[in-house]
């Protein structure tokens, strides 16, 4: 099979590139705006991009209701900064319930039923119950190339700098994560969504 993505001739398939590019791992995004107000939205095109410095991204495709862009990279450019919240395997209802187009201003934490907990270094709050949270200053939004004819679907890229990261005790140890610990939730193709259960170590060759 070959699929002509420039055409999007998928051969009456659904398309196969987000069900290829797999797993992604989330990035349940938290911000503020600028009267303060919460929002909570999960991307699965999220992803660290450097180590030195540690910088993260998080992209948006298409409008969001009336509004030109997602309420996610809206915040996050106008307050600059914003939290990465981890989704555990015992979140993926409540990730889901994130997904839901409100308007803006409403707090999808709370429609989630979630608790905030107050952040350092950045106003936005993580998910209280989540393992892990990273949070970013955020740095610059690049826009992706636009595909004549699929205007409304342009994407940006948003990246940020972690200046701070929380960690729950219990999922720590001998001094490192234990992924097993929390089972991280990884988006796939279509609906289906994944759980990292299946663990294995191998040295590269070089490695002592």
């Amino acid at each position: 099979m070959f699929y002509d993505m420039t055409g999007r001739d998928h051969g009456g398939m659904q398309i196969p590139f987000t069900a290829l590019v797999v797993p992604r791992p989330i990035g349940w995004i938290s911000t503020v705006d600028g009267q303060g107000r919460v929002n909570l939205a999960p991307y699965s095109f999220y992803n660290a991009v450097s180590g030195s410095p540690p910088m993260v991204y998080f992209s948006t495709t298409g409008t969001y209701g009336d509004n030109p862009t997602k309420h996610s990279r809206r915040n996050a450019e106008e307050t600059g900064e914003f939290v990465v919240n981890m989704v555990s395997a015992e979140l993926a209802e409540q990730m889901n319930v994130t997904t839901t187009m409100v308007d803006y201003g409403v707090d999808e934490m709370k429609l989630a039923g979630l608790a905030p907990a107050p952040s350092r270094f950045v106003k936005p709050p993580r998910v209280a119950r989540s393992p892990i949270a990273l949070e970013c200053k955020y740095w610059k939004t690049v826009e992706m190339p636009v595909e004549e004819g699929r205007e409304a679907h342009r994407a940006t890229v948003v990246f940020g700098r972690v200046v701070g990261i929380h960690v729950d005790d219990g999922i720590v140890k001998d001094g490192r994560i234990d992924t097993m610990a929390f089972k991280p939730v990884a988006r796939l193709g279509y609906s289906e969504y994944t759980t990292t259960e299946n663990v294995w170590k191998m040295r590269r060759p070089d490695d002592p």
